[in-house]
């Protein structure tokens, strides 16, 4: 069975000449009492028929209540820890953090209850610096921190 496929936008902005980018962190019980090693991309799957680049907005605009009109670029391409590969394109803007609007899922908790829950794809979203970004991604997702800088340095 091939791996799932995934895609993403990585936002940056560059106020005073420093480079920010906007990560996510997770939202549900798994993710809910982790931080460093839990930031990430906001992204999702790659529906059938669908481009990656299509994808990596349409997820974007879903976790986090706010479509991007710019034109994202080709990042990188990197495989998560689980197998998942994950398409990431980047898009340089701007967006208050507190205005996220996520979308929400269902899952069963607490595990084995029977009861459904419901909560958002993104708890918490961040605007940080590379430095600070590279101590709080998700290890396999630092790459796209590397392909950005390189890119904005080209």
């Amino acid at each position: 069975m091939p791996p799932q496929r995934s895609a993403g936008i990585l936002l940056f902005r560059q106020p005073d000449g420093e480079t920010e980018v906007l990560l996510i962190r997770p939202g549900g019980p798994y993710w809910r009492n982790k931080d460093a090693g839990a930031w990430m991309i906001p992204k999702g799957m790659i529906e059938h028929g669908e481009a990656p680049a299509e994808a990596a907005l349409r997820e974007f605009a879903e976790e986090t209540g706010t479509p991007l009109q710019s034109i994202p670029f080709a990042l990188a391409t990197v495989r998560q820890a689980g197998g998942k590969i994950v398409e990431a394109f980047a898009v340089e803007g701007d967006l208050d953090p507190a205005c996220i609007v996520s979308n929400e899922f269902q899952q069963e908790w607490p595990p084995r209850s029977g009861r459904l829950e419901r909560f958002p794809e993104v708890a918490e979203a961040r605007w940080m610096s590379l430095a600070e970004a590279r101590a709080m991604m998700l290890p396999s997702q630092l790459p796209l921190i590397d392909a950005l800088e390189a890119r904005l340095k080209g």
